[in-house]
């Protein structure tokens, strides 16, 4: 399978595609996301984060 950069919307509990692919990229660590394993993002910042830790990161971060 081709991997494909999606765009996408972060809403709250929900994110809507706005050009289709299979994955995005972390916004701290870099890594590729599949879409069907995304679970954490900032609907402000509309980012995606790859776990809990990233998400945790960034808002640690954030903080600052």
């Amino acid at each position: 399978m081709n991997e494909i950069l999606a765009k996408l919307r972060y809403r709250p509990n929900i994110f809507e595609i706005i050009e289709k692919g299979n994955h995005v990229i972390c916004a701290v660590s870099g890594k590729k996301i599949p879409l069907d394993k995304l679970t954490y993002w900032n609907v402000d910042l509309q980012e995606a984060y790859f776990s809990s830790k990233e998400a945790q990161m960034r808002f640690e971060d954030l903080k600052k």
